[in-house]
């Protein structure tokens, strides 16, 4: 729907909240965000979480860094990317959310309405 939030900032203020907590790589974000959100129907798709990775790190908020997952690097062959903030990252990321946030609220107010007017 034309007067919902874009899908692709959706899961971008996600991202940015996980980055915030320090919390992996893209594959584990996308694990996390598919297993809170099943109760409501909705797996967002890979392809977007790391469209949405890639827009971050092209934004200038975000860089990659690759590790070894696990810690024997005799067993652990699997390397992982992971995504930190640039020095004026944290910035651009909280006007983004804040920007971000006004378009949900905006959203909710829509849907509030539709809910209270047919409901």
């Amino acid at each position: 729907m034309a007067f919902m939030i874009a899908q692709r900032a959706f899961i971008k203020v996600y991202l940015i909240t996980m980055v915030e907590q320090h919390k992996g790589y893209g594959y584990q974000m996308l694990e996390d965000l598919r297993r809170d959100f099943k109760a409501y129907g909705y797996s967002p798709p890979q392809s977007e979480i790391y469209r949405a990775l890639h827009e971050l790190v092209q934004q200038g908020i975000l860089y990659r860094t690759k590790q070894l997952k696990g810690n024997d690097p005799k067993v652990d062959f699997q390397e992982i990317v992971l995504y930190h903030f640039t020095s004026d990252g944290e910035d651009k990321a909280k006007l983004y959310k804040k920007q971000v946030k006004t378009d949900l609220d905006r959203c909710l107010g829509i849907l509030n309405k539709a809910v209270a007017d047919n409901f």
